[in-house]
C-alpha cells in the first residue's frame, strides 16, 4: 500500500541525513540502497521506530510511494544516475517525479530531463549544499527543471531546508533546465574562491608574520563578529584551536594537497564558454591543482630561490589589512559569480532571481554569510544590476578596504608568499574599473599575424577594419568571430 510521501535512492551520509531530516519534519519516506545491506542497517539503526520504508528492491520501493511518486536520486553523479533512472523509469507513470540531489553537471541534467519528460514525468535537477550536517538540520536547497514539480516537491523541500533569521525558507525555485544545478555549480566555485582567500590569509599570518595558532584562532573569531561573518570563517576558527590527543595542533599535523572534485573547475570551464572574466575562481581551483604537485615543489624548494626580506613593519595593521583584503576580494569573487550567472540565463534562456539566490545562500549551506543579506538588498534595489561592483554598498566597502588590499598584495609579492586569488581578486577590480585597457594593442598583433581585423575608436562599433601592416600581406581579412 501506498505510504511514503518521498522515495530516496541513496544511502551514503547525505541521503541518509536528508532522509533523517523529512522524517523529523513529519514526511514519511521511502528509501533503498543498490547495496540492500545497507538498507537493513539504515532501517535497524538511524531509522529504528521511525516512519522510515526500507525497500529491497527498486519495485518495493516504488510501490511504496503516494502519487504521483516523488524519487530523490541521492548516489554519485555520473553513470550510476543515468542506470537508475534506466531501471526506474518503466516502474513510473505519467506525472510521477524524478529528483536528482546530487552534485550533478548542468549539461547531464538538461540532457536528463528530456529524457525523462518525453516519458510523460517531471524531473528536478536540485543543488543541495549544507554537507552532511546541512542535511540533517537543515541545507540550502536549489531546484531547477520542470516547472511543473515544484508544487509537489515545493512543502517537502520548504520544510527541510534551512532559514534565515528572519525564517525564510534557504530555498526556492530557481528556474527551468539544468539551472538548479548551474546555481549549485557557482556556489561550488565562489566556494572554492572563499576557500582559497581564507588560506592565503592564514598563510601570510604564519609565514609572514610568524603568527601562532593560537594567534591566529584569535582573529578570526574576531572577524567572525564583523562583515566576514560566515560559515567558512568560523570553522577557520574552530581549527586553529583544534589539537589531537597528543596535544599537537592538527592542521600542522595534515598534507598540504588538496583535493578536489570537479565542481570548481566545470564553474571556471563555464566561465571561459560563456566569456566571462572568473579570474579568483580559475586561481582558486589552479592553486589545489598546485598544492598537489607536492613532491614537485619540495624538490624545487631546495632550488628555486626567493626573497630573503621578513616583515618588518606593523603586524597589528598588517593583521587590520588582511581583514580588508578579505572582504574586499569576497566581494570580487562574488560580483564574478553572479556576472557567471547572468550570462548563463541570457545563453540559456532562463529567468533567474539574483536576490532570491543570495536568499537561498543565506543559511544552511557551505558559504552562508551575513553578507549575503547585502547582496539580497542590492538586487532588491536593482535586479538588472551589472556587477556588485557597481552598487553603492559594495562600491563604498571597496573604496574603503582599497589601500589595505594594495598594501597585502604587494606585501605578499616583496615577502614571497603566493596569494593568487587575493591578487586576482585586486587585478579584476583594476581592469574593471579601466575605461582603457591594453587589448588594442593586442587587437594589433592578431591583426598583424592573422588578418583577424580590429574595430576603431573613431568608427562605430561593429566596423571592423584591416591593416596591411607589412605591405605584403595584401588586404584580405579573415572572418571575425567570437570565442
Amino acid at each position: 500500500m501506498s505510504q511514503a510521501d518521498i522515495g530516496v535512492v541513496g544511502l551514503a551520509v547525505m541521503g541518509e541525513n536528508l532522509i533523517l531530516n523529512m522524517e523529523s519534519k513529519g514526511f514519511t519516506v521511502a528509501c533503498t540502497n543498490r547495496t540492500t545491506s545497507k538498507v537493513d542497517a539504515f532501517i535497524e539503526g538511524r531509522a529504528a521506530g521511525k516512519n522510515i520504508l526500507g525497500a529491497k528492491s527498486v519495485e518495493e520501493f516504488v510501490g511504496m510511494l503516494k502519487t504521483p511518486r516523488k524519487v530523490m536520486m541521492m548516489v554519485k553523479a555520473g553513470p550510476a544516475v543515468d542506470a537508475f533512472i534506466d531501471q526506474v523509469l518503466p516502474l513510473l507513470e505519467p506525472g510521477d517525479i524524478l529528483i536528482d540531489g546530487g552534485n550533478t553537471y548542468f549539461p547531464d541534467t538538461n540532457r536528463r530531463l528530456a529524457k525523462v519528460e518525453e516519458a510523460g514525468l517531471l524531473y528536478v535537477g536540485s543543488g543541495v549544499s549544507g554537507g552532511e550536517e546541512g542535511a540533517l538540520t537543515g541545507p540550502s536547497i536549489m531546484p531547477g527543471g520542470s516547472k511543473a514539480a515544484w508544487e509537489h516537491v515545493k512543502p517537502i523541500f520548504q520544510g527541510i531546508c534551512a532559514r534565515t533569521d528572519e525564517g525564510e525558507p534557504c530555498c526556492d525555485w530557481v528556474g527551468d533546465g539544468g539551472a538548479g544545478h548551474f546555481v549549485k555549480m557557482v556556489h561550488n566555485g565562489i566556494e572554492y574562491g572563499d576557500m582559497q582567500m581564507i588560506c592565503e590569509t592564514y598563510d601570510m599570518m604564519s609565514r609572514g608574520l610568524g603568527m601562532s595558532n593560537e594567534e591566529m584562532h584569535e582573529v578570526f573569531a574576531e572577524w567572525n563578529g564583523g562583515v566576514l561573518d560566515s560559515y567558512l570563517i568560523e570553522i577557520t576558527r574552530d581549527i586553529l584551536a583544534y589539537k589531537d590527543e597528543d596535544g599537537n595542533a592538527t592542521v600542522d599535523l595534515i598534507l598540504d594537497a588538496a583535493g578536489q572534485k570537479g565542481t570548481g573547475k566545470w564553474t571556471a570551464i563555464n566561465a571561459l564558454d560563456l566569456g566571462q572574466p572568473l579570474t579568483l575562481i580559475g586561481e582558486a581551483v589552479f592553486a589545489r591543482c598546485l598544492s598537489a604537485l607536492k613532491e614537485e615543489r619540495v624538490a624545487a624548494s631546495s632550488i628555486l630561490k626567493g626573497p630573503e626580506s621578513s616583515f618588518d613593519g606593523d603586524k597589528k595593521a598588517l593583521v587590520a589589512d588582511l581583514m580588508q583584503a578579505l572582504y574586499a576580494s569576497k566581494i570580487v569573487s562574488y560580483a564574478q559569480g553572479y556576472q557567471l550567472m547572468r550570462a548563463a540565463a541570457e545563453e540559456y534562456g532562463w529567468t533567474l532571481n539574483y536576490g532570491g539566490i543570495a536568499l537561498m545562500w543565506r543559511g544552511g549551506c557551505i558559504i552562508r554569510s551575513a553578507f549575503l543579506g547585502d547582496i539580497k538588498k542590492a538586487f532588491d534595489k536593482d535586479q538588472d544590476l551589472d556587477n556588485l561592483l557597481l552598487d553603492s554598498f559594495f562600491q563604498n566597502a571597496v573604496e574603503t578596504a582599497q589601500a589595505s588590499w594594495r598594501r597585502v598584495v604587494a606585501n605578499s609579492a616583496t615577502l614571497g608568499i603566493p596569494m593568487p586569488a587575493i591578487s586576482a581578486a585586486l587585478a579584476y577590480y583594476d581592469g574593471y574599473r579601466s575605461a582603457r585597457l591594453p587589448a588594442n594593442l593586442l587587437q594589433a598583433q592578431r591583426d598583424y599575424f592573422g588578418a583577424h581585423t580590429y574595430e576603431r575608436t573613431d568608427k562605430e562599433r561593429g566596423e571592423f577594419f584591416h591593416t596591411n601592416w607589412t605591405g605584403r600581406g595584401g588586404n584580405t581579412s579573415a572572418s571575425t568571430y567570437d570565442v
